[in-house]
Formats: C-alpha cells, sequence, structure tokens
C-alpha cells in the first residue's frame, strides 16, 4: 500500500474563505474586514466572504475575529463561483 503525498505547495493561489460569527456585525465593523463581503443571515449569524491571499492572511483574520470578542461559529472555504448574497454592506 503505497500512497503518493500530496505536495505542500510554498506559495499556494489565494483562496475565497467564507467566515461566520454569532450576531449580526453593524456597519462599523466593515473597516475591520476589509476587503470582505459582509451578510447579516436570517439565522442570527453574520457571514465574511472573500479572498484571502494565503494562511498566514486567514489566521490574522481569526486573529482579529478573536480579539475583537466576536464568537465565531465556523470557517470554510467558499465556492469560488458562489455570488455573494444581497444585502452585502463591504
Amino acid at each position: 500500500m503505497s500512497e503518493t503525498p500530496t505536495p505542500i505547495q510554498a506559495h499556494p493561489a489565494p483562496e475565497r474563505y467564507e467566515i461566520r460569527v454569532r450576531g449580526h456585525l453593524d456597519a462599523r465593523w466593515a473597516s475591520q474586514f476589509e476587503g470582505l463581503t459582509i451578510s447579516l443571515e436570517a439565522d442570527g449569524t453574520t457571514r465574511l466572504v472573500g479572498v484571502v491571499i494565503d494562511q498566514a492572511a486567514l489566521y490574522g483574520l481569526l486573529k482579529k475575529v478573536r480579539d475583537l470578542g466576536i464568537p465565531l461559529v465556523s470557517v470554510s472555504p467558499a465556492d469560488p463561483g458562489q455570488a455573494d448574497q444581497s444585502g452585502a454592506t463591504s
């Protein structure tokens, strides 16, 4: 049983991510998450979607969420073809 390991790229391509947090963030938070589209969801969460240049930038965003005391719900890669929902604030 031999499996070929997947090589890790030194400089992976930017990827699109969705970060979901508990509660509805108001417009003043948009500057904290520049470059991401902010959507208020009917389930009481806020969805932040955008292209993140690399894993370090993703961790930086998650650190910002933590430092602001915003409860994190989920983080996942977003479908590149997924359109941002209407009602976005950024």
